[in-house]
């Protein structure tokens, strides 16, 4: 677990086949439990919940761990993945873009093309599955960029179940798009006013809906985080995205990669991306956070750039709070990502040197976003394009025998007022007036 890499010129070994039966993929490192029978990866993670709540996460635990274990479960859900989602998801070779920068060769893991345009869909159609073996009447998520929300609504309309999603009033501005596209799935989409308005705002609206409706209620939770299981569950789901990295690579450089960049929020694409290789210690694995418009506080969403520990909606981790050990005001230009804490699992990979983690800011992001779509005709997610970012800087740095894989989680289309704000798109901005104020029809 000390993060080496392969030395300058070594390729890394040819990666060995998965055994038999294998489905969710690294849950031990070293002989160290991810994590162990109480929720805790070391001392982060655990269940620090009301009373009230306890029961509802005792039932979700042991139906988790029981019907993820039948073949019967996995062959449904992998159906589901294959026919419903499109899944595998294609890794590509950007061409253009490494010969524009120069150095390590970037492949992009296109999780866009899936279902609803990110990642997202994979964990919500595992949990929606388990929800219905659960007997559950409702689902509910909270959401921040909207694509969890936009997962959620998606499948409850698939099983069948009524869906309310809670979402901060700021973020449901700024993501107008995927909440038209919610409420024409049928879901109910609530503005949270509170405090921030933001992420961490709908997280709580959420979880206080869960304990008063907790007999029929499942809370489809968003990311690698919350109380256990959710971190160790949503992970699971989400691995199958590493396992498709580890084949695909395979089938087409016969190796792994020499490293994997993945932007991390709460943590559920990054995550995803790194379980098939936290016991590779040759590939190495980089975290990028939300820069923001600066480092200073209330400008940034980077937990690792003046973060501490704390306990903040039902897990242990790493938090930006003030000297009060309230959670700071947070910033990203992704609503996704601009969230004050990290899932338990990354915060602890974090401190066994596994995982790097690094920032990409604003300024950074619409660069990346603007080469991406001009080298290679991809239009990212904002969130996916703070790994751009960072590949920009790192693959340069690399000989042009390394590889570099990017977790492209989401594309673009829901960031459209955002881009065209930030770019000053005079066109734009006049289409929209024009349009509200009736001159287009």
């Amino acid at each position: 677990m000390n993060g080496k890499k392969a030395k300058s010129g070594q390729r890394p070994p040819v990666p060995k086949s998965p055994p038999a039966g294998k489905f969710w993929g690294l849950e031990e490192l070293d002989g160290v439990p991810l994590p162990d029978e109480r929720g805790h990866f070391g001392i982060y993670g655990g269940r620090y919940v009301p009373e009230m709540l306890a029961p509802a996460l005792e039932e979700l635990t042991e139906s988790y761990f029981r019907w993820r274990a039948r073949p019967e479960f996995q062959r449904e859900l992998e159906k589901l993945w294959e026919t419903y989602s499109c899944r595998p998801t294609p890794l590509y070779f950007a061409e253009n873009l490494t010969r524009h920068l120069g150095g390590a060769k970037i492949y992009l893991k296109q999780e866009g093309l899936g279902a609803t345009g990110a990642h997202k869909i994979n964990h919500c159609l595992g949990q929606a599955l388990l929800a219905s073996k659960m007997g559950k009447k409702r689902l509910i998520c909270e959401t921040g960029a909207g694509q969890h929300g936009l997962a959620t609504a998606t499948v409850a309309a698939r099983f069948g179940l009524p869906c309310t999603v809670y979402m901060g009033a700021v973020d449901m501005r700024r993501q107008a798009t995927n909440v038209f596209w919610m409420r024409q799935l049928g879901a109910t989409v609530v503005s949270v006013e509170e405090g921030t308005r933001t992420l961490k705002d709908a997280v709580n609206a959420a979880m206080k809906d869960w304990m008063w409706n907790v007999a029929e209620t499942y809370f489809l939770l968003g990311s690698a985080l919350g109380p256990h299981p959710y971190p160790a569950m949503v992970r699971d789901f989400q691995s199958v995205v590493g396992r498709e990295v580890r084949a695909q690579l395979e089938k087409a450089e016969g190796r792994l990669p020499d490293a994997v960049i993945a932007c991390v929020g709460g943590g559920s694409n990054s995550i995803g991306i790194f379980n098939e290789f936290l016991a590779e210690p040759q590939v190495e694995l980089v975290g990028v956070e939300a820069g923001g418009r600066s480092l200073k506080p209330g400008e940034h969403a980077a937990r690792f750039e003046g973060g501490r520990l704390g306990v903040v909606e039902g897990y242990k981790s790493y938090f930006l709070q003030d000297d009060d050990g309230q959670i700071q005001k947070t910033h990203s230009i992704s609503a996704g990502l601009d969230y004050a804490g990290i899932g338990p699992q990354l915060a602890w990979l974090r401190d066994q040197g596994r995982v790097r983690f690094v920032s990409a800011s604003d300024h950074e992001v619409i660069a990346a976003f603007q080469l991406l779509a001009r080298q290679e005709g991809i239009l990212s997610a904002l969130e996916a394009s703070h790994a751009i970012a960072y590949a920009m800087r790192y693959a340069p740095e690399l000989p042009a025998d390394k590889i570099v894989v990017v977790n492209l989680s989401g594309r673009g289309d829901k960031d459209i007022f955002i881009l065209a704000e930030a770019l000053k798109d005079p066109d734009w901005k006049a289409y929209c007036k024009d349009y509200a104020e009736g001159k287009i029809r």
